[in-house]
């Protein structure tokens, strides 16, 4: 499903929340919201952001790792992945 860069998290939608969230940082990478190589916000911020627990948030990041949309540096944070790069 397309999510737009501003959408919210609907509670009641039959999608669960981590992947409405995917879909919500895939569309705001895609806007330009976060540059490649450049880190997104911690799941700490996004989960106050989007009203979601760190293990929520987690997945949803999980989600785009595992697509190769974002990469995970340990002690550094989340970072948006260059198009076409392996890092």
């Amino acid at each position: 499903m397309d999510y737009s860069p501003d959408a919210e998290i609907v509670r009641d939608a039959p999608e669960p929340p981590f992947e409405q969230l995917a879909g919500i940082l895939r569309a705001r990478i895609a806007r330009g919201d976060w540059q490649p190589r450049k880190p997104i916000p911690s799941e700490s911020r996004l989960g106050e952001e989007y009203e979601l627990s760190r293990p929520t948030v987690r997945r949803a990041i999980a989600v785009l790792v595992a697509d190769g949309v974002l990469f995970v540096v340990p002690q550094r944070g989340t970072y948006v992945r260059d198009r076409g790069s392996a890092d």
